[in-house]
């Protein structure tokens, strides 16, 4: 066996025969850090040293020659000098220089990228699956990026992140056309997500200027909207809430004005993640990921509009209603765009999320209780003891109820008579709409296609007497009345 520590000198290295498979290190015994590398066919002088700096330790390993172009003392030579560089916190190893000018004019670089840094695609793909799904990041999150990636920046997909960290005026110049083009919201968001992948990116590619491209941006300036419905607006909204012609839409938007949740988490809740008994909604996977997982208190309101959602769901959708919460039909079997139209419903989405913290600022919830029924952040050491599942029985539900009442109230006590039975329909029990929808199925009116979804008889005269109206029209898809009636007896909870 041959030593692997041994004075190198030119006779010493012509003895050393080559590697039957792979390669073996020969270090010379005079020189710290000046080698030998013996492969199959060739042998290599190399140096390897610790480059420390910036509060670091590097291991820099560097080629010095082949044997036969240098002889041992040039190469000895060469490797002191290398390794004196390294001593000094120098890094020896040639700069790779980006020649922007080369770049083609669709924006891609020719090169190969493992020279000049990764592409902009394989940085995004590699963040994509090494960070955003590891850390259990939410699906609206991950499809907000792909968004900005590749439909904002679609022509940079295949161009290196080293020809940006090198002509940062590229960034500035792509923030500015998409201000001009999707507005300065989502131009900011944009090279958020830019300046996001190019920081992981640099991780593994230490070649890639150290300088993230998107510092030369000059942002825009983002303002909150301030799109909340006061009380005295909110019963014009739940009229023009009821004239939406889906009930499934309706009963959504309602939710989300009780709740104050974010469209996309109710979007993708299931009928699993409701426990009547703890009287929760749980949402596993909220804005921030799974570790942002957490339990929605229901109020009696809350309640009867989920049991009105599902009986609904399982009339009009009956395969959807099986797994989600609010059907629909579409490929994935929810509803996917909460958008409407502002000219027949003027706030949704967001704006009911901050209707919701307005008015419960109204009732006197405290600002700990309105982050935990939220589900914001919290901030501060001692709020960071509080155990939250331990409030959710009691006092998040009672603050649940106190704001959900706050709406109820302001429904229940609209002057005129029309506006008040327009407004209060959201107190029509689920029992008076399942009634209505299966005596249209054994009466045949599902020929009619568009019926309405309202209560009849006893039930409706119930109904009245609570002050709820009728529903509006809705269109109803195919079903038995047999097929209705044995859905809705077979463990849909009862209000």
């Amino acid at each position: 066996m041959h030593p692997r520590r041994v004075p190198l000198t030119d006779k010493a290295i012509l003895n050393l025969p080559f590697a039957a498979a792979g390669q073996r290190l020969v270090r010379d015994a005079e020189l710290s850090g000046f080698f030998v590398v013996v492969g199959k066919r060739t042998k290599t002088f190399m140096i390897q040293g610790d480059l420390r700096g910036n509060g670091k330790r590097q291991s820099v390993r560097i080629k010095v020659g082949e044997v036969g172009d240098l002889n041992t003392r040039e190469a000895r030579a060469k490797a002191k000098s290398l390794l004196g560089s390294i001593t000094k916190g120098i890094d020896p190893r040639p700069k790779k220089v980006v020649d922007v000018e080369s770049v083609e004019a669709d924006g891609r670089n020719g090169r190969d990228a493992g020279s000049s840094g990764p592409t902009l695609r394989a940085a995004w793909a590699r963040y994509r699956d090494a960070h955003l799904k590891r850390k259990g990041r939410s699906d609206g999150t991950i499809e907000n990026f792909r968004d900005h990636v590749e439909r904002l920046m679609v022509d940079w997909l295949d161009q290196s992140l080293s020809v940006l960290g090198n002509e940062p005026s590229l960034v500035t110049q792509r923030h500015e056309k998409i201000t001009a083009e999707n507005g300065p919201y989502v131009a900011n968001g944009s090279m958020r997500s830019l300046r996001a992948i190019y920081n992981h990116a640099r991780k593994t590619a230490r070649s890639l200027p150290a300088e993230n491209p998107a510092i030369a941006v000059d942002w825009n300036a983002e303002k909150r909207r301030n799109t909340a419905l006061g009380l005295a607006e909110l019963t014009a909204w739940i009229t023009d809430l009821r004239a939406l012609e889906n009930p499934i839409r309706r009963e959504f938007h309602l939710f989300l004005l009780l709740s104050g949740s974010r469209p996309d988490a109710l979007k993708h809740a299931r009928v699993e993640h409701i426990n009547f008994k703890s009287r929760i909604l749980h949402i596993p996977k909220p804005k921030g990921g799974e570790e942002r997982a957490f339990d929605i208190p229901l109020s009696q309101a809350m309640i009867n509009c989920l049991v009105r959602v599902m009986r609904l769901g399982r009339v009009l959708y009956p395969t959807q209603a099986r797994e989600w919460l609010f059907p629909a039909d579409s490929a994935r079997g929810h509803i996917v765009e909460h958008k409407e139209d502002r000219a027949k419903l003027a706030k949704w989405g967001n704006d009911l999320r901050q209707t919701y913290r307005t008015i419960a600022q109204t009732v006197g919830i405290g600002d700990l209780d309105i982050h935990l029924l939220m589900n914001h952040s919290v901030a501060g050491v001692n709020a960071g003891y509080i155990t939250r599942s331990k409030l959710l029985s009691d006092h998040l539900r009672q603050q649940q109820e106190m704001i959900s009442r706050r709406m109820i109230d302001v429904l229940r006590g609209c002057a005129k008579r029309e506006e008040r039975r327009a407004a209060i329909w959201p107190l029509l029990p689920a029992r008076a709409v399942l009634n209505n929808v299966v005596r249209l199925f054994e009466g045949g009116g599902m020929k009619k296609q568009s019926v309405m979804v309202g209560a009849t008889g006893r039930s409706q005269r119930r109904a009245r007497h609570r002050g709820a109206p009728e529903l509006g029209p809705s269109r109803v898809g195919s079903a038995s009345a047999e097929g209705v009636q044995s859905e809705f007896t077979c463990g849909i909870a009862a209000e």
